[in-house]
């Protein structure tokens, strides 16, 4: 039920992922109108939303499944209006990692390549079992699926 990812979220942005051989992590989603804020554009939060999920995952690219990132600090900027109902990416990139925390950063961009939102997060390491203690739900439900549809590139303008 993840708002970001969740498939079964009625309402969520069902954003999938990739990886790239830039080490960076691509979230497309399309947002609609269960998601705005003013009419016709994207709300702010659900911007950061998308963000701070896309920064936070990356620290699974290559790595232990199981480790998660928990938010500790995270900032946005809002740049331009986002607009609803075109398909859009986040883009996010680990740019600091020690033992216990890591750093990121990402970006929205638009249709035609121009970013709409910058953001920088500090995230907190934690296996996934320790994140919740109610985590009964099957992993498949929210981690990467490969899909017969997934493109084989993604262009990054």
């Amino acid at each position: 039920m993840c708002f970001v990812c969740g498939l079964k979220n009625k309402l969520g942005l069902k954003a999938s992922f990739y990886e790239t051989d830039q080490k960076e992590l691509i979230a497309i989603f399309t947002p609609n109108q269960t998601h705005q804020g003013y009419p016709g554009r994207l709300h702010g939060g659900l911007a950061a939303a998308i963000l701070d999920e896309a920064i936070g995952r990356n620290i699974n690219m290559g790595k232990d499944e199981q480790l998660w990132g928990v938010t500790v600090d995270f900032s946005i900027r809002l740049k331009k209006p986002i607009p609803l109902g075109q398909p859009l990416k986040a883009v996010s990139r680990l740019t600091k990692e020690n033992r216990r925390f890591f750093e990121g950063t990402g970006e929205i961009l638009l249709e035609d390549g121009t970013i709409a939102a910058t953001a920088h997060g500090k995230y907190y390491k934690m296996p996934i079992g320790d994140i919740s203690s109610d985590f009964t739900m099957d992993p498949q439900d929210w981690m990467v699926k490969p899909a017969p549809d997934d493109p084989r590139e993604i262009e990054i303008p």
